[in-house]
């Protein structure tokens, strides 16, 4: 890493023979190039590190975990356990609570990288990468605050840590220009206060959602959930253990479609019938669709019983929006004061990665389905798309620095470009 921080800047003779131009900077980097200084790109420059590989990571962002640091509500908790959740080589500190706070997991984060000497460079935006057949290169090209500042990076390795997480889902509703009120997405939202008093429609029932709704209520808002699919609402907690804890156990001795029934009988015992209140359950079993679709089930932390007592109101899926009204697909109009959109996210590879075999162009996802993903062809890798959280992308980040490790083995030396 000191090389690259050397080179940083520096003009260097392009290896491919091509001419820059004058705002342009070409630079060697030994190893592998990682795009996204999110968990999952740490975990891989950390299991690098492990195995004597130095790394890039160009973030394009001014912090590691940006859309923890900089889109994230503030009530926010890790939904799953801290061991399902801690990153390769480093767990959670032992004093932290068994769901760690948002600013305790950036702390963890901030922690994970000072351990394994990770430095990204911020503030640089990926424009396009695109490998080079003839010389067996990657050409990552990059953009800093000025136009004008254009760098690109040249490696044998590439690693796609940007997730499935990298830009806001918008919905086009009809009417969203006629709305008198805000209209935010939930990578806006940062709590309630603003809102008490306040007649407020969240749309989208997700976990997101769902929280936002809760969060309202504590500051004393008038939320609406506005819900268009089924979902599957799941206790955080089942029988004394996290119910992704005891269904992981349950998977080592059962089919998922037993389990799927086990975590729905209980759930019935627990939360009741959720049909009751507006919320229908696919047809799929939570286990199940997990696995085909990647749709998470929502672990309940406190809305359901406020929807129970009417402080939070059910509706269906929007129709249209007026000045000042939401119109639903069931004909009821209500007056709202604001709009959360809690619509999720979605990857962007394929607006910048110029490559058309790993990832489909239909949701920027590999198109190769877990365990079996992680790896493409030419030194091209990808770390936390696996639909599986911060576990998956632990798993995908071990086997990716083994993959280089075995590849830098069996490889002669690459030859530096020399300096200008």
């Amino acid at each position: 890493m000191d090389y690259l921080k050397e080179v940083e800047g520096k003009r260097v003779h392009d290896p491919l023979g091509r001419k820059m131009s004058k705002s342009e900077s070409r630079i060697w980097v030994p190893g592998p190039v990682i795009v996204g200084a999110g968990p999952s790109g740490l975990a891989v420059a950390a299991c690098l590190n492990e195995r004597d590989i130095s790394s890039l990571i160009l973030e394009r962002e001014n912090c590691i975990a940006s859309l923890w640091n900089l889109k994230t509500y503030d009530r926010l908790h890790l939904h799953l356990p801290k061991e399902h959740c801690e990153l390769p080589l480093m767990p959670f500190p032992p004093d932290f609570p068994r769901y760690p706070t948002k600013h305790q997991f950036l702390n963890y984060l901030e922690a994970y990288a000072k351990r394994f000497d990770i430095r990204p460079f911020f503030n640089k935006t990926v424009v396009s990468a695109e490998f080079d057949p003839r010389r067996r290169l990657w050409q990552v090209k990059t953009r800093g605050f000025k136009e004008e500042e254009e760098i690109v990076y040249l490696c044998q390795w590439l690693i796609v840590a940007t997730g499935e997480n990298a830009e806001e889902v918008v919905p086009e509703i009809q009417g969203m220009n006629e709305f008198a009120g805000p209209i935010i997405h939930t990578s806006s939202y940062k709590s309630g206060d603003s809102y008490r008093g306040k007649r407020v429609l969240v749309v989208g029932c997700g976990n997101s959602g769902m929280e936002v709704c809760l969060d309202l209520c504590n500051h004393n808002a008038f939320p609406s959930l506005a819900v268009r699919d089924s979902v599957h609402v799941l206790p955080q907690e089942m029988l004394g253990r996290s119910t992704f804890g005891l269904s992981m156990w349950l998977l080592k001795w059962f089919p998922v479609r037993l389990v799927d029934q086990f975590l729905l009988l209980v759930s019935r015992m627990m939360l009741g019938d959720t049909a009751r209140l507006g919320l229908n359950r696919p047809k799929l079993g939570p286990l199940q669709l997990k696995s085909l679709s990647g749709k998470t089930p929502v672990l309940d932390v406190g809305t359901l019983a406020k929807i129970k007592t009417g402080n939070i109101k059910v509706c269906r899926g929007i129709k249209q929006l007026s000045c000042h009204t939401a119109e639903f697909v069931d004909g009821r109009v209500e007056n709202f004061d604001a709009i959360i959109l809690a619509t999720g996210y979605k990857s962007n590879v394929t607006s910048w990665l110029k490559e058309g075999n790993m990832f489909s162009e239909k949701d920027g996802l590999p198109r190769k389905p877990f365990p079996n993903g992680w790896k493409g062809e030419c030194g091209l890798y990808a770390v936390g798309f696996t639909k599986r959280g911060l576990l998956g992308a632990s798993l995908d980040a071990r086997r990716i620095a083994e993959d280089i490790k075995r590849a830098e083995s069996m490889a002669f030396p690459a030859y530096p470009p020399r300096q200008s």
